[in-house]
């Protein structure tokens, strides 16, 4: 089992900066991948950014050279550093963590609102 929780959302306005969180524990040692999801009002669930435990990165075409993702082991902890916010990325951000075995756990989401 896997338990995640986000933070760091918030208001933020367009062309501004967020940094989310995603702490994890329990069965952290089997975590493979970690990834970034957003949903939007009336949209479909989609993935922002991922990473996985050798290190290598993959992000959407919308959000590439704006965002970030990143993970710190010692802390169990992955990040997404999303700069030059637009209002389209309004969304709740969710983490996911899939583990060597295939096993898909989720995050409760964290909301971000870019408004001016």
């Amino acid at each position: 089992q896997v338990q995640l929780v986000e933070s760091g959302g918030g208001l933020v306005q367009p062309g501004g900066s967020l940094r989310l969180s995603c702490a994890a524990s329990g069965s952290i040692f089997s975590i493979y991948v970690m990834g970034w999801y957003r949903q939007a009002p009336g949209k479909q669930r989609e993935l922002v950014a991922s990473i996985r435990s050798g290190g290598s990165t993959a992000y959407a075409d919308s959000v590439k050279g704006r965002f970030t993702i990143s993970r710190d082991d010692a802390k169990n902890t992955g990040y997404l550093q999303m700069n030059s916010l637009k209002p389209e990325d309004t969304a709740v951000y969710y983490c996911k963590a899939t583990t060597s075995r295939l096993l898909d756990y989720w995050g409760q989401g964290t909301q971000v609102t870019v408004s001016s």
